[in-house]
């Protein structure tokens, strides 16, 4: 009931909470429109308030006293995320009429809060191809009053249980550069179980990437730093450097310590992927100081370099095969 609600809302308030996730679009009139989803309502907040809204028949008491919400939050200074609980559960649900008509009323709840001085957040998808993601993000701005949007992914693809925390990261990117506020990173055990610690490395690390690709595309002042600093020292082989401007310098050492773990290894001018004698950037960095030795430019240089080649195959006879000296 609204009553035990608001005791437990200034309870959790008098706690010392941030912000409280209220699920105060889902309304009784919305309900029908999920009926012919491939996937319902996957939303815990938006379920439950679906049931109570046709047990009881009654709009729901979350939308009905939400200026009285606002004023608990200005009270105790709590913002408001303001809960998606009709969000597409799989692409075959995406940005369809539930989804949208509760995103409307977000955007009306949005103006309500604000008018009592209280912040919003508006709660995304969710499952959504690509495709169809940047029509998502201008929705939200138009309808919800350009509110910070946060979105969980959302997800491109639904074949991929177990790398769930990739196939979300991939949409979380683009909606990043399509003007998202924030991202909700999600775990390799999503829609599986409840993930543990390494899990929960995998999708923080995972997002860290999506939210700088994102900040990249954007052209975000500086976002490209810390690219050129490592692809850098990589180039120079600067090895250490390379692990420890990385998102994750622990498994890219770990990676690298696989193949070779010697310390010397740490600085040679190679990696066990190409070995020691067909690395293109040692090979491009010899070109370079050839071509500076004789000063000539790169072009130059290959040039001069592909000259002195083809004398010395003229030399040894024009033959492109020799006989090993049995001595």
């Amino acid at each position: 009931s609204w009553e035990i609600f608001r005791d437990t809302l200034i309870e959790q308030a008098e706690q010392g909470v941030d912000y409280f996730t209220i699920h105060a679009g889902v309304l009784l009139r919305y309900v029908p429109l999920t009926a012919k989803r491939l996937t319902g309502i996957v939303s815990r907040g938006g379920s439950m308030m679906a049931q109570w809204c046709l047990h009881h028949h009654k709009e729901s008491f979350l939308y009905t006293h939400f200026e009285d919400i606002c004023e608990i939050l200005k009270s105790y200074d709590i913002a408001f995320s303001l809960g998606d609980g009709f969000r597409p559960g799989s692409i075959a649900d995406a940005n369809d009429e539930a989804q949208l008509a509760e995103l409307r009323t977000l955007g009306e709840l949005t103006k309500i809060a604000w008018k009592h001085d209280v912040q919003v957040i508006i709660e995304g998808p969710g499952h959504v191809p690509m495709q169809r993601i940047k029509e998502n993000m201008e929705i939200q701005l138009e309808q919800c009053h350009e509110a910070p949007f946060y979105t969980l992914g959302p997800l491109t693809t639904d074949i991929a249980p177990g790398y769930d925390h990739i196939t979300s990261a991939i949409g979380a990117a683009q909606i990043g550069w399509y003007g998202t506020a924030m991202l909700c990173y999600v775990t390799p055990k999503e829609h599986l179980g409840l993930p543990n610690k390494k899990d929960v490395k995998e999708g923080v690390i995972t997002y860290k990437l999506a939210a700088h690709a994102a900040d990249l595309a954007k052209g975000h002042p500086a976002a490209q730093f810390r690219d050129n600093a490592l692809s850098k020292s990589r180039f120079d082989f600067r090895w250490k450097d390379q692990f420890n401007l990385s998102l994750d310098p622990d498994t890219a050492k770990e990676f690298h310590d696989e193949t070779l773990p010697a310390e010397g290894a740490k600085i040679a001018h190679f990696c066990s992927m190409c070995g020691p004698k067909f690395c293109a950037m040692k090979i491009t960095q010899n070109v370079r100081d050839y071509a500076a030795k004789l000063e000539l430019t790169e072009q130059q240089a290959l040039e001069e370099g592909m000259k002195e080649k083809s004398e010395e195959f003229k030399e040894q006879g024009n033959q492109l095969y020799h006989k090993i000296s049995e001595s």
